[in-house]
């Protein structure tokens, strides 16, 4: 069903910016980089919303700002890399973040498959193809196919972003079988 066959008359509620914040502030997200190429300059954007989406076809997806400038030229190469940060590198996302001199130095990126950066000291990468990108209110819905996807094994665990700050996760809470 598409989106604009839902009734949207149900919705109630006075939600404010702040409110909104602070109740998903309460749901942890885990931090990655969203990597890709503008002819021979590589480009990142911090993502906080990196999901996965089906398993046949392999597809991914996340959210970026409508607005973001990034993105128009990551998508412009038809391709990108998921690269999922450590939870020892939060001063990486703070650099990508804030752009203050050059991100990429120390990085030691190389390319993927389909050449956008890898960054070999992440606990992940993903690299994709653009498969679908959908207007979702004020952000883009951005969904790769899976090209090439790697666990760098480095032993570290996933940098995860809650209520305002980085953390990091360790198993042994409640381990599933």
């Amino acid at each position: 069903m598409e989106a604009s066959q839902y009734d949207r008359s149900a919705r109630k509620g006075d939600i404010t910016p702040e409110a909104y914040r602070q109740v998903l502030g309460r749901s942890p997200t885990g931090v990655t980089l969203v990597t890709g190429m503008d002819g021979d300059e590589p480009l990142a954007i911090v993502i906080g919303s990196f999901v996965s989406v089906s398993m046949d076809p392999p597809l991914v997806g996340f959210l970026t700002g409508s607005n973001a400038r990034t993105w128009p030229r990551i998508s412009g190469g038809g391709s990108f890399c998921v690269n999922v940060l450590a939870d020892d590198q939060a001063d990486l996302a703070n650099a990508f973040f804030t752009r203050d001199g050059d991100p990429w130095e120390g990085t030691g990126w190389v390319p993927a498959l389909t050449g956008s950066p890898v960054i070999p000291s992440c606990v992940a990468s993903i690299d994709c193809s653009v498969f679908d990108v959908m207007e979702a209110g004020d952000h883009l819905f951005v969904v790769g196919e899976v090209v090439d996807l790697r666990d760098h094994e480095t032993g570290g665990s996933p940098l995860v972003f809650l209520g305002g700050s980085y953390g990091s996760f360790g198993p042994g809470v409640g381990s599933g079988s």
